[in-house]
């Protein structure tokens, strides 16, 4: 059975951890870098991304998982999680409603805007269409999600809202939504990495 790791410093672990599992994979959390060296797959859950960020840094995992995802691991990110898979991310007025990120794990050639869809009170719910997954579209959950800003020319956007923001994104065994697909019960963008971790072990 496969193994998907979950970053479990901070945020919505637990709901990606039984969404993986319904899957169909063999779902741990991850806090320390030798737990990372077995893994098929990563996800990285919504949060705050700069409290993620220092509590990597303090468990010493933030080049780890930079060496990880360079390397080709299979990894997911939701919300936050895109944030720090993107290679970019706009810090300036625009992208208000916290402090900057200083840095990211990095991986996906796009640039995000932080908290672009405002703040906790702005959250949201709209049916995306996800390439890649088949049948109806997902409804997703919006929370303090970014979008992404730009889409470089090793990235492809796969979903977008309504008026035009793309919030799914992916590249090569990079996998990244704005949104929460771990809180509806609607397991495809689960099922959908789970299928991109199967693959890359061939």
């Amino acid at each position: 059975m496969l193994t998907v790791g979950v970053l479990a410093l901070q945020g919505d672990v637990r709901e990606h951890v039984r969404a993986l599992e319904a899957a169909g994979v063999d779902a741990v959390t991850v806090r320390r870098p030798a737990e990372l060296e077995h893994l098929d797959g990563l996800v990285l859950p919504g949060g705050e991304s700069t409290t993620i960020v220092k509590l990597a840094r303090i468990f010493d995992l933030l080049e780890p998982l930079r060496a990880r995802v360079a390397g080709g691991l299979p990894v997911y990110g939701s919300c936050a999680g895109m944030i720090l898979l993107a290679d970019r991310v706009d810090t300036g007025a625009a992208a208000a409603g916290g402090d900057g990120i200083d840095t990211t794990f990095g991986g996906l050639d796009i640039t995000v805007r932080r908290n672009a869809f405002g703040r906790q009170v702005d959250s949201f719910e709209q049916d995306i269409a996800i390439e890649g997954v088949p049948g109806e579209p997902v409804r997703a959950v919006f929370i303090r999600a970014p979008w992404v800003q730009q889409v470089g020319p090793a990235a492809t956007a796969i979903g977008s809202t309504a008026d035009g923001h793309v919030v799914a994104v992916r590249q090569g065994p990079l996998l990244a939504t704005s949104f929460h697909p771990e809180m509806t019960g609607d397991l495809r963008v689960h099922a959908l990495f789970a299928q991109m971790v199967a693959d890359s072990r061939g």
